[in-house]
Formats: C-alpha cells, sequence, structure tokens
C-alpha cells in the first residue's frame, strides 16, 4: 500500500473536510470554469471550488483519498472528476484550464520543475495558477510536510519553474494552519497566485 494510501485509509478526513485557508481567502478572484486540482487526496478543495460553479478535475495518485474525495462531494450535492493519475506519467494540457490548483502538493525536484514547466503553458489567457506550499523553514517547525527540504518550495524557485506566469501574489509567510490531523500548527508556507497572460 503506497504512503497515500495508507494515510487516506481511516474515516476521518486527514486535513479535513474545508478549504485550504489561503485559497478560501481568494477564490472570489480566480476565474470560474475548468480548474486543475493536483494532488488533490480527499477532495476538500475540489469540492469547495465544485460547489462556486467551478468544473472541477480532481487528479491524485492515491485511489482511497479519491474514494473520499468522490463520497465528499456527494455529501455536498456537487459533482468533481476524479482522475487517479500519477504526475510523472500524466501530461497537462497546455491552454486547456481557466484555473489550476496546488495545494501541499510536494514533488521531487525534477518532476516539480517538470510539472510547473507544464503549469506554466496550462492557463487559457487570463486563467490562473494558485499555490500553497511549506518552505524549507517548515523543517524546524515540524508540523506538516514532507520532512525533505528539496521537496518544498520559496518564492525564487517558483519564479524560476513558472517562467510565462505573471506573479500577482508570491510571499512566504509563516502562518497559523489548522487544516486536519496532519496540518496543526504553525507552518512556514509560500503563497502564490500566478495569471497568464
Amino acid at each position: 500500500m503506497q504512503i497515500w494510501d495508507k494515510r487516506y485509509a481511516g474515516e476521518s478526513y486527514a486535513y479535513g473536510t474545508q478549504p485550504n485557508d489561503f485559497l478560501l481567502e481568494n477564490a472570489q478572484t480566480l476565474p470560474v470554469g475548468d480548474t486543475l486540482c493536483l494532488g488533490e487526496g480527499e477532495g476538500r478543495n475540489a469540492v469547495f471550488l465544485a460547489g462556486l460553479g467551478h468544473r472541477v478535475t480532481a487528479l491524485d495518485s492515491s485511489e482511497v483519498g479519491l474514494g473520499k474525495a468522490r463520497r465528499l462531494a456527494a455529501d455536498n450535492d456537487v459533482r468533481i472528476d476524479a482522475i487517479h493519475a500519477d504526475l510523472a506519467e500524466y501530461d497537462i494540457e497546455p491552454g486547456r484550464w481557466d484555473c489550476i490548483v496546488a495545494i501541499f502538493c510536494h514533488l521531487p525536484p525534477d518532476l516539480r520543475r517538470k510539472v510547473h514547466g507544464q503549469i506554466a503553458a496550462a492557463p487559457r489567457p487570463g486563467g490562473r495558477f494558485i499555490l500553497e506550499a511549506y518552505t524549507p523553514d517548515q523543517l524546524a517547525l515540524g508540523t506538516g510536510g514532507p520532512g525533505n527540504a528539496a521537496m518544498m518550495m520559496d518564492v525564487a524557485s517558483l519564479r524560476d519553474e513558472l517562467g510565462g506566469l505573471e506573479f500577482e501574489i508570491a510571499r512566504e509567510v509563516v502562518r497559523d494552519i489548522r487544516e486536519g490531523e496532519f496540518h496543526d500548527g504553525m507552518g512556514a508556507t509560500v503563497q502564490l497566485i500566478a495569471r497568464k497572460g
């Protein structure tokens, strides 16, 4: 059983059922349309966006997580398209998306650069990419995240990897994160909203 299947195997939702705080705060600025949620897990962000009228495709490598995402969508009377796929093998279609969401989607560096290169080309004109991820400073806090600095991000690395997108918000913050059992306490994150011109 892969690590994420194990994490999502319980009855409770590992990161809760409410959307990520940064996504919630900025949802009204995002274009409503075809929306891709990467590393979506148990579906909390996908279901929230579907409730706002987005046509959501939720992608994750854990079928266990996606099963719970489908259940959460049904419980909230919304529809999401949940796709079981590994980002190492999934091609993000260029010019296809109005909004792309990556919330705490930490990848090995080579794969992250590949995925971010695809993300830079994926939005339609005026489309947005929204991301929150842990920075290396999170290692000292120990309240969530991959435990490997190479899988974390900062503003400088994102500028390098997302060429072609215009950054509207790009900041590193320490904030109180209360998003389920596995994100609980002060966290050092990078927050980003970028626009395709």
